[in-house]
């Protein structure tokens, strides 16, 4: 791989641990504040607030591991 695309690999597994991690916190804001609401005509916020919380934490654990692999695989 080049060195420009080892940068804009490891800038996108940060972008997604980033992501992953408001997520998360965004579900549990959800989970404690917004309980028995409706959230846009979306759902309960309970519910809207479980489902950030996991796809949060599977999206920042995917960018840990990919920042791994980039940082064991890279040219530098």
């Amino acid at each position: 791989m080049t060195l420009n695309t080892d940068i804009k690999l490891g800038v996108s597994a940060l972008l997604l641990y980033i992501v992953g991690g408001f997520g998360t916190f965004s579900g549990i804001a959800l989970v404690t504040l917004w309980k028995n609401q409706i959230v846009m005509g979306w759902g309960s916020g309970h519910s809207l607030g479980m489902l950030f919380i996991c796809v949060g934490v599977c999206l920042s654990i995917l960018g840990v591991i990919l920042m791994r692999i980039f940082r064991n695989r890279g040219l530098i």
